[in-house]
């Protein structure tokens, strides 16, 4: 059984951030003609010596026409799929409402749509290449995920829809958000994440480059990029350029760093701020690290080149991590019964508690019951699961395991794996200093490549999309 289960980072950006709506179904690019209505042939004139005919009878009078239903304005053309005025309109009033809640000063409403339709095209390409290449999302899978969220945010799902619903947000929109926003972090790990590897070389290299700047810190960051195209020309790059340097005049005259990361940033935080969260150095090139050292909490840098832009810094805060690291560990045992179409909820917890009499009374063993019984790997080791690190387990479990003295046994607990009995059967801590260092050292070089590698990802699949803009008639 794997234990680790962390809850997934889209989870707590999926209350910050909503994905545009659903693709709509494919329409005809012109509308159709309805075809000319057909004349009333003039009367004949009757042969000589006839009667004439009669006259034709006046036609009946016309009923009012139906209202004309007006057609959704299209402001882009993504492959064979269109994005609608009404759903920027959508995606503009949810930005709208987010940078208010931060206190952001808004941008002109031109500036921010722009950015705003930006990211739904490159939203609508990446799932339009996730559907075509069999990325999909089941409701059972799209529910936990919603029960998680609920979770995290202490509502029941009930009470949640209803948060939701005082927000403005319908449910079902919500649902559709949210199972895009797994499709993407799907998508991304198939893509890019799972062919971004990270040598023991590079560690060595990196601690070692650490060693010999003295950089171990942590820097909390802000950033506004201003992206050039591949193969860009000098026209585009002095355009580029230019923009980053007209945003920098501005901030050095006292603008709002987070005002000015919505009016010019091309990165995918920009309507939050530029805000890059906490990164260790080994996540920041070097060159850019020099400079970043030098800055002091709240200055910004000049702006800085790369081989995808334009960029300027904002150091919002920085921090040491040269640090001992002292854990608590845990040597703990369990029997886990799986829930299955067969096994109930109320049968697996029925049939841990009568095996936890059994070892309470001294009938039988915890190890016995565990090889016997677990339905988990750890069985023919009598449940044992070695020394267990924080956040090694999932929170359930861990929670739970945490409550027990040393020789205490829990009651059956439910985790996402079926109802498990815990032993705690002793502690202890260890100096994880070393350990912790290298796990750093790994994920920030990891995540630095990856973010390279999306980087580029993402622009070959742009550059093999039709993509067209239509003027932004408000």
């Amino acid at each position: 059984m794997d234990l680790t289960g962390r809850p997934s980072s889209w989870l707590a950006i999926a209350l910050l951030i909503l994905l545009p709506g659903l693709a709509l179904a494919d329409a005809p690019a012109t509308a159709q003609v309805a075809p000319a209505a057909q004349t009333t042939p003039s009367a004949q004139v009757a042969p000589t010596g006839e009667a004439a005919a009669p006259p034709p009878l006046p036609p009946a009078p016309a009923t009012a026409a139906a209202p004309l239903t007006p057609v959704d304005d299209i402001v882009a053309v993504v492959n064979n799929d269109v994005i609608t005025r009404h759903e920027l309109d959508e995606r503009y009033d949810r930005a709208v409402h987010q940078l208010e809640a931060r206190k952001i000063a808004l941008p002109p409403r031109a500036i921010l749509e722009k950015q705003l339709l930006d990211r739904m095209v490159s939203d609508r390409i990446q799932l339009q290449f996730a559907a075509q290449t069999g990325i999909r999302v089941d409701a059972p899978t799209l529910d936990r995920a919603i029960d998680r969220i609920a979770e995290q945010n202490k509502m029941n799902l009930g009470q949640f829809r209803d948060a939701l619903a005082r927000d403005g947000v319908d449910f079902n929109k919500f649902r559709d958000d949210i199972r895009n926003e797994i499709i993407l972090t799907k998508l991304h790990q198939r893509e890019v994440d799972s062919k971004v590897t990270v040598s023991e070389a590079e560690v060595d290299a990196y601690l070692a480059s650490q060693a010999a700047q003295g950089a171990n810190n942590e820097y909390h960051l802000a950033v506004i990029s201003v992206e050039i195209p591949d193969n860009a020309d000098s026209a585009q790059i002095s355009a580029a350029q230019h923009k980053a340097d007209e945003a920098l005049a501005k901030l050095r005259a006292g603008a709002d760093f987070s005002q000015i990361s919505t009016m010019y940033s091309n990165a995918p935080n920009a309507l939050e701020g530029g805000d890059l969260g906490w990164r260790p150095a080994a996540q920041i090139p070097p060159d850019f690290l020099s400079i970043l050292q030098a800055l002091k909490p709240g200055e910004v840098s000049n702006v800085l080149r790369s081989n995808t832009g334009f960029h300027i810094f904002k150091l919002v805060d920085k921090r040491s991590t040269d640090q001992p690291t002292i854990i608590d560990e845990t040597h703990a045992r369990h029997i886990l019964i799986k829930t299955n179409e067969l096994v109930s909820d109320a049968d697996a917890k029925k049939r841990l508690e009568q095996i936890r009499t059994k070892i309470l009374d001294g009938s039988a063993s915890f190890e016995d019951m565990a090889k016997k019984y677990s339905d988990d790997s750890s069985a023919s080791k009598g449940g044992d699961l070695g020394w267990l690190s924080p956040g090694e387990t999932v929170p359930e479990f861990e929670q739970a395991m945490n409550a027990l003295k040393p020789g205490e046994i829990s009651e059956p607990i439910k985790s996402p794996f079926g109802y498990h009995l815990i032993q705690v059967l002793e502690r202890r801590q260890k100096d994880v200093t070393d350990q912790k260092r290298r796990l750093v050292a790994r994920q920030a070089i990891q995540q630095r490549k990856s973010e390279e590698a999306q980087t580029e990802w993402l622009r070959e699949l742009r550059d093999r999309a039709y993509v067209e803009y239509r003027p932004l008639n408000p």
